[in-house]
């Protein structure tokens, strides 16, 4: 099927699926062999090589979406990343980092890379300035991540492109938090796009996965790794994704226009000290979102005021359900500091400013109005057993 010119309804339904030509049937096919010929045939088919035909036709799927070339599946969100920087960087390269960053990653710059004696320089700041002052003659990578977890902070995706461009370094973005459908970082200049597709890909909470969408030659790279690190995701997680992400851009637009209504609800909320979300006003990245992206996302942070128990809140909340991953049509709160940021310090957490009274709110697909009394609700509960005790 030509995908040049599609509708992105038309792309997350149709490319890449596999056609029944045997019994007609409206959906892909499940190939779950391990073990298939590998005389006279075109394509040797082994899972470990991402080929298998569910594995390489969802691909088809993930590359068409974000205006790639191509793209690989793996079994995890870090499994995508871990082996995407393994693949460009060795002993005596560096890496230029933004600070912000889903805390799996930072992790595993942090715990793994002196072993491997790779550099890594975190930049406190997200200007394209800050990035350059990082380079050094051995940096192979500039990695972002953007909107970021979970202060939802922006980089200008074509100045840092530009700039890695104009030094011949590769750049990779961490694009999970908006999806395909809010913004293609490659049109404004990524080299590689990594998403943990466990989360909007997937959608309903059930499926991990990982993904990677890049130019042919930069796959071929990052394969030539895959295929030995043996990150693969099995052929039934792989059509369970497929099957999801038909309805990818459908979710992601209802969750997106949610997100907006709540964030301006909390901005205006009494017991509300600060909102993260690009789709403010108020947002520092305000102005930046409106050139990068098309719409704002589903995620949004937020700050109860002093007083207020956090982690009490989450506990009173009788629809929004407290729970550590995110992008599922039900809604979901977290604390990073007790789950996604719960590997770094409290140092580390502190200069990235997440106080332990954040908390990042993946935005579903249900009714605006019951999420807004939801947390009218607790807080109210909260509050009320506050002055009780007192």
């Amino acid at each position: 099927m030509a995908k040049k010119n599609l509708g992105v309804n038309t792309i997350c339904t149709h490319v890449g699926e596999i056609k029944d030509t045997q019994f007609k049937g409206a959906i892909s096919p499940m190939y779950l062999s391990t073990s298939y010929a590998f005389e006279d045939v075109d394509v040797k088919r082994y899972p470990r090589y991402f080929n298998t035909p569910n594995q390489e036709y969802l691909s088809k799927k993930i590359a068409a979406l974000e205006h790639s070339e191509a793209a690989l599946i793996f079994g995890s969100g870090m499994a995508a990343i871990s082996t995407t920087l393994l693949a460009f960087l060795g002993a005596g390269d560096h890496i230029v980092l933004q600070n912000d960053l889903y805390g799996g990653t930072r992790n595993l710059i942090e715990s793994q890379f002196d072993r491997y004696k790779i550099g890594y320089t975190f930049i406190e700041g997200t200007s394209v300035l800050d990035f350059e002052k990082a380079i050094k003659p051995q940096t192979k990578i500039i990695y972002i991540e953007t909107p970021s977890n979970p202060l939802l902070k922006l980089v200008d995706i074509k100045a840092v492109s530009k700039l890695a461009k104009s030094k011949k370094i590769v750049t990779v973005i961490d694009s999970t938090f908006a999806t395909p459908i809010v913004q293609n970082p490659i049109d404004l200049g990524i080299d590689i796009v990594v998403h943990s597709a466990t989360k909007y890909f997937g959608g309903h909470s059930d499926i991990t996965a990982g993904a990677v969408a890049a130019s042919q030659s930069h796959i071929d790279t990052i394969w030539s790794l895959a295929k030995d690190t043996g990150g693969s995701l099995s052929d039934f997680t792989v059509w369970m994704l497929e099957r999801s992400m038909k309805t990818l851009a459908i979710r992601v637009k209802a969750q997106n226009k949610n997100a907006k209504k709540i964030a301006k609800f909390l901005e205006t909320h009494a017991y509300v000290s600060k909102v993260y979300y690009p789709g403010l006003k108020s947002h520092p990245d305000h102005e930046l979102a409106k050139t990068q992206m098309r719409s704002f996302g589903a995620m949004l942070s937020f700050e109860l005021k002093e007083g207020i128990d956090a982690s009490a809140f989450l506990k009173a909340l009788k629809l929004i359900k407290p729970s550590m991953s995110l992008a599922g049509v039900e809604s979901t709160m977290i604390l990073p500091y007790l789950a996604s940021h719960a590997l770094l310090s409290q140092e580390e957490r502190d200069a990235q400013g997440i106080s332990n009274r954040l908390i990042r709110f993946s935005v579903g697909i249900e009714s605006a109005k019951d999420l807004k009394h939801d947390i009218h609700r607790a807080i109210s509960q909260i509050n009320a057993s506050t002055l009780i005790d007192n």
